[in-house]
């Protein structure tokens, strides 16, 4: 199978990319390296069995250039920080709706036969239905992020079902792991570099969610990907999280013992009864009860998963 990764560059991407690599697949990468980096790659660059396109897929051209020839997309591409919403909505849109909205039309007259895409909890928003499923109702996204996601995800619906390809739809928990350029922890070791004494700590820090190593993730997608082919369904939507959930200041904690440090915790109070910043889901943990059933579960739970990015990134940032 001759695959696309938008996006592989990227955290998740790039260990997308060597799984893919590792199995025999023909990988093209398209990636602008806002986000990315080719270090995440490079192992790659001289085998012929890889092509790397440097491009931004707001440029349709660039897109449509990118999908020939290939069998499936792996639809990664876009821009991670949730924070972001509320300064730039209208970044959010380019780089996750607009983007998905030329990637899509690109595949319409291509050879495309199948796209999977990373979406997100947050299409949730406060889910009242906890561990939340993928049927829960309705979808009411409370960040522009999350709007994004649930945006990209009905258009790709739309035109699969009227241009003839099928979709796969994932719905990622919180994912943690070696490379990361962003999120709680990645910030906390930076923090505590700064300041060893101190830790900020956005919201109240009864903050609880799901974390899932991105090991975990790539096998999940992968392996629910192969189940999903062999299957009749046109679009399908599934869950990658984890059974269990951890706050924000056990977090905190975990990052201050792996680093030998003991800092005073200061926390901002946050916004909207402890939330770490507008449209921040408070709790979100995600039924994985489907994913399962095809016979994939963590190897990682949420402490472990977090235990392991700290190692990771203490050694590489």
């Amino acid at each position: 199978m001759k695959v696309l990764v938008t996006g592989g560059a990227g955290f998740i991407g790039s260990h997308l990319v060597d799984k893919l690599m590792e199995s025999g697949s023909d990988v093209r990468v398209l990636d602008d390296l806002s986000a990315g980096s080719l270090d995440n790659i490079g192992r790659w660059m001289d085998n012929e069995r890889f092509e790397f396109i440097r491009g931004d897929m707001r440029d349709l051209e660039v897109v449509k250039g990118a999908v020939g020839d290939v069998d499936a997309v792996f639809h990664l591409a876009a821009n991670p920080e949730v924070r972001i919403g509320s300064q730039s909505p209208e970044l959010l849109y380019e780089t996750n709706v607009l983007i998905t909205y030329n990637l899509l039309n690109a595949i319409r007259d291509s050879s495309v036969e199948y796209l999977v895409f990373t979406s997100s909890s947050t299409v949730y928003g406060d889910a009242e239905v906890i561990p939340t499923p993928e049927d829960y109702a309705p979808l009411e996204p409370i960040s522009v992020y999350g709007a994004a996601k649930l945006a990209a995800e009905a258009l790709i619906s739309g035109y699969a079902h009227t241009f003839g390809f099928r979709a796969l739809i994932f719905r990622l928990a919180n994912i943690i792991g070696e490379r990361s350029n962003h999120g709680v922890i990645y910030d906390f070791i930076n923090k505590l570099r700064k300041n060893p004494e101190e830790l900020e700590i956005l919201g109240d820090g009864t903050q609880r969610k799901s974390y899932l190593h991105v090991s975990d993730t790539v096998e999940g997608m992968l392996h629910i990907f192969e189940h999903f082919r062999s299957g009749g369904k046109t679009v399908d939507f599934y869950n990658l999280g984890n059974d269990d959930w951890i706050t924000v200041k056990e977090i905190a904690e975990i990052v201050s013992e792996g680093m030998g440090l003991k800092p005073k915790f200061r926390f901002t109070g946050g916004v909207d009864g402890g939330r770490g910043w507008k449209g921040d889901v408070k709790f979100m943990r995600l039924s994985i009860e489907k994913a399962k059933k095809t016979g994939w579960k963590p190897g990682l739970n949420s402490y472990e998963a977090v235990e392991r990015t700290v190692r990771e990134l203490l050694s590489t940032i």
